[in-house]
Order: C-alpha cells, then structure tokens, then sequence
C-alpha cells in the first residue's frame, strides 16, 4: 500500500468504552497493520480499554478524556468531549490520518471532528441493528457507513451505507475444544458451559448462574463451568461456586474469548453484537439474554436477527429464573443434533 518512497498511510480507529467497540476496533487494526498502514487506536480511560490494549503490539494508542453521557452530567460531557478533540487534534497534528473510522459509543465523535478539520475522510461503523446515539448522530458528518447487520442501514439515513459485518480479531475460527479446555484448565474429555455478560458482566446473569450452578452440576453429568462476571460481581459470585472447585471457573475478563469460545459446548450471554459476530465466527451454539436496559432495546433486535437462521435460543431475563436455566442447558446438552444444527 506504501510505495517505496511514500510516507505511510495512517488511520486512526476511535473505538473505546466498551469491549463491543474495542474489539472490531481492534480487528480493523490488525488487518490494515498488514497491509502496511500505521494505525492509532483512540480509547476511553475504563479499565476494560486499559486491559484491553495492554497486548497491542505496533499500534499507536492514545487516550481520551472522553466519559459516557449521562443523565444529569451533561455539562461533564461536553467538556470532556471538547477536551477529547484537543487531545485527538494534537495527535492527528504528529501523525496525520489518511482516514478516521468510529467504532460507536462515546469515544467517537470528537476523532471525527478533528479528522474532518484536518481533511481527512470519515467513517463510521455500527455493530448493533439499533444504531446507537453516537452514530446516529455521526451519521450525518462521515463519509460512507458500515454496517453489522443490514436491517441498521434504514435507520442511518446516509446515501452510503455498505454492510460489512462485525469485524473479529484473529483467531475467532472453529477451534480444538479439548486443546482450549486444556489451556484454560479444565478436563479437555467434559462438556464446559461458557456464561458471559460481555466485557463489563451482566449482574442479572451472574446471579441466576449462582444460583443454578449446583443444580446444573447435578443435572448434567461431568458438567464444567467458566464464568465471566466482570468486576463487580467476581468476588460473590466466586463465594458462592467455592465448593465445586476446578469444575467452575469465576474470572471478572478474559482477553483470551477465543479460547473461551473455543472450549465451550453451548455458552450462554447477552447479545451486544460483538459477541456474536465472535460466536459467530468460532461456530458455537448459544442461549441469548437480551440485556433488558439497553438503549432502544437494541440488544433484543439483535438476538432476533441472530437466532433467526436458528443459532441460538432467545430468553427474556425476567422469565429466566435460576429454574429455567437449568431446564434449557439440560435439554440443550442433551441434545447433540440440536446443538450440530445450531452450529451450522
């Protein structure tokens, strides 16, 4: 892409605040990094960009001043939002962008903005069927959009809109599940139930999963569990699955989802589109919760598209009692054309 005499094609990605943001920002790094652009990633402070980011080799990452609007901090906002465009301007000033590319979310705009003040184009990416705020907004400011799912393109109102998919880090592909058993400690020879409520937990699953871990150790026979709670949650959740041991794993993040992915027989999580285009991508049945406070219900829109071709079951959280959970993994596991069929 760089001709020998040519200064390197740069392009800054804004994709923090969330893991749903992050890691497809993360995936379009990569692979433009081998077609030989230099590439900055622009993220939020939050701790799951911090972790996040700790492994990137080759990128340049540059931090933003930039916090989630709110009710009542809307003059935080702004100003942490006009702080974020200095900080976006002074790094585009030492490595001009050829392109700036939004992954959504709260980090987004002010790279946008000092992109176009400098010239160069824009674009904007959304993961979710429900477009969120930022982005609806951006819409109107960048280029050419891309999308996850094509029904999200009606809702942009922008004369370009291509669908793309929701782009996945290398290694998201169908995988060894012994091996990945392994290399996370559990019996390679045993079924292993993956829960995860996404980068941040989800305490409506954590706390159903606690709950009906004893009786799913009983139901299911050599049954092993790794659950992700995200920070919040780790130590009760941990407390409360102690006796079981090595059967069940409590961890708050694993950058490793794809080892993650790759051990599970069936997982059970919420339906930010990141994680499906991950689930996706490695092949593995699973029952979707819908978180039931997202922002236009987006979460919900998702999971219908997504389990629409038959990939995953759909449980509303408020009838998923502890009781139901082990009801459904039971029938699922015990189901093996089933859970072939969901993996096709």
């Amino acid at each position: 892409m760089n001709g020998p005499s040519q200064q390197p094609v740069s392009v800054a990605i804004a994709c923090g605040g969330t893991g749903g943001h992050l890691f497809p920002g993360l995936a379009v790094g990569g692979a433009l990094m081998e077609r030989g652009v230099d590439v900055d990633l622009l993220v939020s402070g939050r701790d799951v960009d911090r972790e996040a980011v700790r492994g990137v080799r080759d990128m340049r990452v540059v931090t933003l001043p930039a916090v989630g609007l709110q009710d009542g901090n809307g003059p935080a906002f702004v100003a942490a939002a006009w702080r974020s465009r200095r900080v976006a301007m002074d790094a585009f000033r030492e490595r001009p962008p050829r392109a700036v590319l939004a992954m959504g979310g709260f980090t987004a705009a002010p790279p946008v903005l000092a992109g176009r003040s400098l010239g160069a184009r824009t674009f904007l990416h959304e993961s979710n069927v429900i477009p969120g705020r930022a982005n609806r907004w951006l819409a109107h400011l960048v280029d050419t959009c891309f999308v996850g799912f094509p029904e999200a393109a009606e809702r942009l109102w922008h004369p370009r809109v291509e669908t793309t998919g929701t782009p996945v880090r290398q290694g998201f592909e169908a995988l060894d599940p012994g091996a990945c058993r392994a290399a996370l400690g559990f019996r390679p020879d045993a079924p292993l139930l993956l829960v995860t409520g996404g980068s941040q937990g989800a305490s409506g699953l954590n706390e159903r999963t606690s709950a009906a871990i004893p009786a799913l150790l009983d139901a299911v026979p050599g049954l092993q569990v790794l659950h992700l709670t995200g920070a919040r949650d780790r130590d009760t959740c941990a407390a409360a699955v102690a006796p079981f041991g090595r059967r069940v794993q409590v961890r708050p993040f694993l950058a490793e989802m794809d080892l993650a992915l790759g051990a599970a027989t069936l997982v059970v999580s919420r339906s930010g589109a990141s994680s499906l285009a991950e689930m996706a991508a490695v092949g593995v049945p699973a029952i979707l919760v819908p978180f039931p406070a997202a922002t236009d219900d987006h979460q919900t829109h998702n999971a219908r598209a997504y389990a629409g071709p038959g990939a995953a079951w759909i449980r509303r959280q408020a009838d998923w009692t502890a009781e139901r959970m082990v009801a459904d993994v039971r029938a699922l596991l015990a189901d093996p054309d089933g859970l072939a069929a969901m993996r096709a």
